[in-house]
């Protein structure tokens, strides 16, 4: 596909970004577009899968018909037929009239079913029919009505793990799938993410009359590190909430990591300036969280002391005399020291502490041993240990790495 020619369409349709991967999926909506197949665009939610139907049917010979975008996920199981293929008067209670679906009032044009992998499979088998015949049936009717409709769907759901669930028909998949058009993540199109930011913010400052807000160059690097779960969507509303609450500053990467949540998925490398930098889950947290969480780990230890103490006391409460050889309770016979056993010492305020490998008399615990005492307490299960600890699974992995635990 002629490059000038994408670039055309990213113009008309308000696309931002030079990645290869969006250059090849919106030159593959162009070559499909003139050609009346079915098209299912895949990519994780808020990638912008949106654009590209309406790239195939404004470059399709149906440009000048209907375009009806449908949220599959947004209508209701019970009234989804309806809405899609029409009802007849008294089809059902509160239907007091007859009413076209979309599949009739977008004849001639093209129909987008956004999240398609939602639909009831009563209503695949219905679309199934569309697809293969072009016919289709109001609700309540049992006239056989015609439509000429291209279907353009997108999905964020894995369909092959769907299909194998039963939670979606695969001969549908396979009618729907003619043509697959995928949509690269955003944390996968390299700079595009700051010319979208600069965009973002511009637009913002431009409709609200505020300062336009600045980025430092650490800040930059933060913004391509960040693996963008939620992608082009939390793009935009992280660089909204930027632009107004940090109108007319320079934000660095520590004022940036006010804005960013943190993203529970794996590193990888970001090529930024001819260089490749880690991408970490989050960015680095700032001074003020560090110093936080360094008082609550001390704060646990401290308490954690006092347990101790507390639980030396207890034993030595429960060490007495008893006669060696007799029953517990009698009275007669020689004395001697006896200590109860791990087994015989009651729940304490601690449970989780072990009497058995629990030292009463040892000096206050180090950051390190608290938390290799909790690491092997919860079976080396991080996350419990984390909450227990008190601090985020963040910090205790930067710790066990530090102190070398793993």
């Amino acid at each position: 596909m002629d490059e000038s020619r994408i670039q055309q369409a990213k113009a008309r349709m308000g696309i931002i970004g030079n990645s290869p991967d969006l250059f090849k999926a919106i030159g593959r909506a162009m070559r499909v577009a003139p050609i009346d197949l079915s098209v299912l665009v895949t990519g994780e939610s808020g990638s912008g899968k949106e654009f590209f139907p309406q790239i195939i049917h404004a470059y399709s010979p149906r440009k000048h018909a209907k375009y009806i975008a449908v949220n599959c996920g947004a209508i209701p199981e019970g009234t989804i037929d309806s809405e899609l293929f029409g009802h007849e008067k008294g089809a059902f209670t509160g239907a007091v009239a007859s009413r076209k679906g979309y599949f009739e009032e977008a004849n001639g044009g093209t129909i987008f079913l956004d999240e398609v992998a939602e639909l009831p499979l009563t209503t695949q088998a219905r679309l199934l029919r569309v697809l293969e015949s072009g016919e289709f049936l109001k609700v309540g009717s049992s006239e056989v009505q015609k439509t000429n409709i291209r279907v353009v769907a997108a999905t964020n759901v894995d369909m092959a793990d769907a299909i194998a669930r039963g939670k979606f028909r695969e001969d549908l998949f396979y009618r729907l799938a003619t043509v697959q058009i995928t949509v690269p993540p955003l944390r996968d199109r390299g700079e595009d993410i700051l010319l979208l930011t600069r965009k973002f913010t511009a637009d913002f400052a431009d409709k609200n009359r505020t300062p336009m807000v600045t980025f430092t160059e650490d800040a930059r690097e933060a913004f391509l590190r960040y693996r963008w779960p939620g992608n082009v969507r939390q793009l935009k509303n992280v660089t909204e909430q930027i632009a107004l609450f940090e109108a007319g500053n320079s934000v660095t990467a520590r004022m940036l990591a006010d804005y960013l949540p943190e993203a529970g998925a794996p590193s990888v490398p970001v090529a930024f300036g001819g260089r490749n930098l880690p991408v970490s889950t989050a960015p680095s947290p700032s001074d003020k969280t560090y110093e936080r969480e360094r008082e609550m780990l001390f704060s646990l230890i401290f308490k954690m002391r006092n347990e101790i103490e507390q639980l030396r006391r207890d034993v030595d409460e429960l060490k007495g005399e008893v006669p060696e050889g007799a029953a517990v309770g009698a009275v007669a016979g020689p004395l001697v020291k006896y200590t109860p056993t791990a087994s015989e010492i009651p729940d304490l305020p601690h449970k989780s502490l072990d009497p058995g490998i629990v030292d009463a008399t040892a000096e206050p615990l180090s950051e390190k041993e608290a938390i290799r005492l909790s690491l092997e307490r919860n079976l080396g299960r991080r996350k419990a240990a984390a909450r227990e600890l008190n601090i985020s699974e963040r910090t205790l992995y930067r710790k066990i790495k530090e102190y070398n635990l793993e």
